[in-house]
């Protein structure tokens, strides 16, 4: 049976009251009078493509984690998750892998769609971490080969500088894998390189969270963020707390990327559960003003939301047309997702309903309301 949803509806292309005709696709989109007196807007529903955890839960504690931290993400309007893991020993990465593609095989009552796993340990830089712990690899073919055969890894990070990259940027970009470059001390000139290699392997390229773990831009030292930021192929991640990256840095990002620009949430298991203590991949952290520490000062994730990301765009002088697209269309296109990130009838119904502050009211997934 056909549903409607009525509101101030953002298309990709502009705001306009009117109603969406739905079941579990979307069936028709009606520009005109809506009986809604109070402002209320329907948007996509929001894709995050790297999320450790939440509400207490961490993807790398299995199953029934996974499930915590998908719904808790879902409550604030995320209707696709690809939960991530982070560098631990690699027992621990594939275990969580497996966690991952049980949760997506099984599917996810009353939870959003779990298109995949981000793996985005161990194969990153040993001088780079940032917040992952010390258990960095080579991605050598017995490690690929063993990720990729659990037929759940989406998004893999990558620094590029690593022995055994090149064969891996192949193994993954044959297997439609989206290739991230991340937590890296790559030059300008390596991460081009990179690039090109991904492309001319058929593959695509990202950025995990760019401006973080992968140095700034300098005169005379552009670095990996320029390589990514020029190239038109790239598309790049990025957390917008306003702690990793300030306003204007995500102001020149969007300029210059436009739609390869998506939103990210990078959150850990304290997202949700306010100031106090906290762990990270068996690190203790400290979240204080909502923001999560390390004990030497380092960002150790975050515990944002993408409803809080799209906020953040909005009082950064981003349009709403265009924010919505850093939560949603944004990543649907760089995951190759063509039935999901907009209002257009034959998508996945998906939606979120939120109110003129921008707090999350619904949640539809396919056509069922879960919040």
């Amino acid at each position: 049976m056909a549903m409607i949803l009525d509101g101030t509806l953002v298309l990709p292309d502009r705001l306009a009251p009117g109603r969406v005709t739905f079941d579990d696709t979307i069936r028709a989109i009606e520009p005109g009078p809506v009986a809604h007196e109070a402002t209320r807007y329907i948007l996509p529903g929001f894709i995050d493509t790297h999320v450790h955890g939440g509400d207490g839960a961490d993807t790398m504690e299995g199953v029934a984690a996974i499930g915590r931290l998908a719904r808790f993400h879902m409550a604030h309007g995320t209707t696709t998750i690809l939960p991530t893991t982070i560098t631990r020993p690699w027992p621990d990465v594939m275990d969580a892998l497996r966690a991952v593609a049980e949760v997506r095989h099984a599917g996810l009552s009353g939870g959003p769609a779990i298109h995949g796993a981000h793996l985005e340990g161990p194969f990153v830089s040993p001088h780079r971490l940032g917040a992952q712990p010390p258990f960095a690899i080579a991605p050598d073919p017995d490690h690929v080969a063993q990720a990729l055969a659990t037929g759940v890894v989406r998004v893999v990070t990558l620094a590029p500088e690593l022995e055994h990259a090149e064969t891996a940027i192949a193994a993954f970009a044959a297997a439609g894998v989206r290739v991230s470059i991340g937590h890296t001390v790559a030059s300008f000139e390596q991460a081009e390189q990179a690039i090109c290699r991904i492309c001319a392997a058929g593959g695509t390229v990202g950025a995990t969270h760019l401006f973080n773990a992968m140095g700034g831009i300098e005169g005379r030292r552009p670095g990996p963020a320029t390589a990514l930021m020029c190239s038109d192929a790239g598309h790049a991640e990025l957390i917008f707390d306003t702690h990793h990256v300030h306003p204007a840095s995500f102001r020149l990002a969007h300029r210059l990327m436009g739609e390869r620009l998506l939103f990210v949430t990078d959150a850990m298991r304290g997202a949700g559960l306010g100031d106090g203590p906290s762990q990270l991949g068996g690190q203790e952290v400290m979240i204080s003003d909502g923001i999560a520490r390390l004990p030497d000062g380092t960002l150790a994730g975050s515990v944002l939301t993408l409803d809080a990301a799209l906020r953040n765009a909005l009082a950064a002088g981003t349009s709403l047309v265009d924010a919505a697209k850093l939560v949603s269309h944004n990543a649907a296109r760089y995951l190759g997702l063509t039935d999901r990130g907009a209002l257009v009838p034959g998508m996945r119904a998906d939606f979120v309903v939120m109110d003129g502050d921008f707090t999350v009211r619904e949640v539809w997934v396919a056509g069922q309301r879960h919040t």
